[in-house]
C-alpha cells in the first residue's frame, strides 16, 4: 500500500525568482554536483510557455544503497527522475515529480505547488512512494517517506542559496 507524506518550507526566494532558476541547466548541473551522487542529466527542456521539463537518471549501485533497501535488491538499480515546473495562477508555480526504478519494486511521484508568502515563497509538496514487496514494502515505504520529507527542506535550502549567489 503506497505511503503518502507531506513537507513544507519557506524561502526568502520570490516564486519567479524560484521558477528562473528551475529553468536554467546552470542550476541543474550545480544541484546535481551538491549531491554527490553519480546522476546523469538527460534533458532539460522550456517550452515557449515557460514550462520546465528535466530528466535526470542515476545508477545506483546495490552497495550504495541504504541497508533496509540493500537486503530487497539484488542488483544495481537505474532511477529515473522527472520533473515538469509550470506556471499557474498569478505567482504560483506547480511541479509534478516523478521517480521510476528500473531493476527494482520501487516508484514515487509528487506534487509540489510554490506559493508567494510575506517573507518570499513557500513550498509545499505533497507524494507518496510505493514499494510493492509483500510483508515488508510498508517498512520500506515508511522510509523513503521519512527521507523524502528530511530531503525536500535540503533541496529548497540548496536552491535558496543558489538563487542568492546567482540572481
Amino acid at each position: 500500500m503506497p505511503r503518502s507524506f507531506s513537507v513544507s518550507d519557506e524561502s526568502p526566494a520570490s516564486v519567479e525568482q524560484f521558477h528562473a532558476a528551475l529553468s536554467g541547466e546552470d542550476y541543474w548541473l550545480a544541484r546535481l554536483a551538491a549531491s554527490g551522487e553519480s546522476t546523469t542529466f538527460e534533458s532539460l527542456i522550456v517550452d515557449s510557455d515557460q514550462t520546465v521539463r528535466m530528466v535526470v537518471v542515476q545508477d545506483v549501485g546495490r552497495d550504495l544503497l541504504p541497508g533496509i533497501l540493500a537486503r530487497f535488491y539484488r542488483r544495481d538499480l537505474t532511477v529515473r527522475h522527472a520533473e515538469t515546473w509550470r506556471s499557474i495562477g498569478e505567482h504560483q508555480l506547480r511541479g509534478e515529480i516523478s521517480v521510476t526504478v528500473s531493476g527494482g519494486p520501487g516508484s514515487g511521484c509528487g506534487v509540489a505547488l510554490v506559493t508567494p508568502n510575506e517573507n518570499g515563497s513557500r513550498l509545499t509538496v505533497s507524494g507518496t512512494v510505493e514499494f510493492e514487496v509483500p510483508l515488508v514494502g510498508g517498512i520500506i515505504e515508511n522510509f523513503l517517506a521519512r527521507e523524502f520529507t528530511r530531503g525536500i527542506p535540503e533541496l529548497q535550502r540548496f536552491t535558496t542559496t543558489w538563487i542568492g549567489q546567482h540572481c
